[in-house]
């Protein structure tokens, strides 16, 4: 599954687009930057994350570029939001929250009820709800209103609490189905005020980055999506959805999540 879906120059979205990519320094965020920084319609590219991260095309020529910067953020600290914001002189076409958390040294995903700790829910909700949310605050006024633009933040199926099945995982589960109701919430205020922007949540599939690396085993091997082959597939997603499919979830192939 590492074929590239090259759908840059048929775009729906119109050239010279300015994008903002949330988690840059983080697997998705990386190749999501990575694949626009080759799109001959892309003007503009924010990357933004504690972490800086320079992409190598970048690096094997000059430190800085017209087309990338970096943009130092920290969920934990809101103003470090507001003052990206204030370095972006221009109107954004995207804005795309890469960011997740499912596991570190201390916290992993509960297999029971009685694994749920405060830490866990704390985490979870930190990184994959209070992070995006206060990014759509802060960003969604970016986003021009002249013609069609995506808020997009990464969630995953099993934020689906129709689709729940096999039960477990609860921080991450309750996290992913509150950031879904939230980019819902923020769709039905946006169609009011700025009609032509598309708010939705994306499941990547299980790609290969730090953050699957523990839950690998029992993924087939054609289950296992490079970075680079889930980002396009997600930027493709982008391309494609109309301001009807605001406020719902899509997986990597472009079907939408159940709610």
């Amino acid at each position: 599954m590492n074929k590239i879906v090259n759908s840059a120059d048929s775009s729906t979205l119109k050239g010279g687009l300015h994008i903002v990519v949330v988690g840059a320094s983080g697997g998705i965020g990386r190749a999501l930057i990575d694949q626009l920084l080759q799109n001959k319609i892309v003007a503009k590219i924010y990357g933004l994350s504690r972490a800086e991260y320079k992409p190598e095309c970048i690096n094997a020529t000059t430190a800085t570029s017209p087309i990338y910067q970096h943009l130092v953020i920290d969920y934990e600290d809101e103003h470090t939001i507001k003052c990206a914001v204030e370095q972006i002189t221009q109107k954004v076409d995207q804005v795309i929250v890469a960011t997740g958390f499912l596991h570190n040294k201390h916290i992993r995903p509960e297999k029971t009820f009685k694994q749920v700790t405060s830490d866990n829910l704390l985490q979870n909700m930190l990184v994959n709800v209070i992070g995006p949310s206060l990014i759509a605050k802060h960003f969604l006024p970016m986003l021009r209103t002249d013609r069609k633009t995506v808020f997009a933040a990464l969630s995953a199926r099993v934020g689906s609490i129709s689709d729940n099945q096999l039960g477990g995982w609860y921080s991450y589960r309750s996290s992913k189905a509150a950031l879904n109701m939230m980019i819902k919430t923020f769709s039905v205020e946006l169609k009011r005020v700025q009609p032509q922007t598309v708010i939705i949540g994306l499941h990547p599939g299980t790609v290969d980055t730090g953050l699957s690396k523990p839950f690998q085993r029992n993924v087939a091997p054609n289950k296992l999506f490079a970075r680079e082959y889930s980002a396009q597939c997600l930027l493709n997603v982008i391309d494609d959805v109309t301001v009807e499919d605001s406020g719902y979830c899509f997986a990597w192939d472009g079907k939408r999540i159940a709610e």
